[in-house]
């Protein structure tokens, strides 16, 4: 996952339109298997993201970590749940009932980010030139996965992009 948030004082968009609008479609993580649809979500801050139990006994999702800290308690089979994802930062979502179910909830304050398709390509339309901070985290990539790894990156006419990234396996 990557996000482009605009460097203090340089000059990218200083808007305050410029946070991300909140999704017009459902945001889930669908419990299912005894695992959570999709692993990564990236989300707006501000966002609800619901918890519906698709499997045939309870769940209990729970995150006491940087991001967003909850606990939704015991709940059953087709019944849901709702948290709203208000503070940035990276959530890593559990079930007290299942030590092997986990996911991991990425929320941001900029419209300008993306997940890597199967290929591991992010694309970003229409980045307005400015100076930004380039956030890039991709599980298990660092001892302390709380924080993503940043760096500066200017967005210009002559470069349009921050280029390639190249991450160890």
């Amino acid at each position: 996952v990557i996000w482009l948030t605009p460097s203090a004082g340089g000059d990218g968009p200083s808007d305050p339109s410029f946070a991300p609008p909140l999704s017009k479609t459902a945001l889930r993580l669908v419990q299912r298997n005894k695992s959570f649809e999709p692993h990564v979500l990236v989300v707006p801050a501000g966002s609800d993201v619901e918890f519906p139990n698709r499997d045939p006994f309870f769940h209990n999702v729970f995150s006491l970590f940087e991001g967003k800290r909850f606990d939704l308690g015991l709940y059953e089979a087709g019944s849901s749940r709702v948290v709203r994802f208000d503070r940035p930062g990276i959530s890593y979502i559990f079930c007290n009932i299942h030590p092997e179910m986990s996911a991991i909830v990425i929320t941001v304050t900029t419209p300008l980010y993306g997940a890597s398709d199967p290929e591991g390509q992010i694309t970003l339309p229409g980045v307005p030139f400015g100076h930004y901070v380039l956030h890039v985290w991709s599980e298990g990539m660092v001892a302390d996965n709380t924080q993503p790894m940043t760096r500066a990156v200017p967005i210009t006419e002559r470069s349009p992009s921050p280029g390639r990234l190249r991450f160890p396996a």
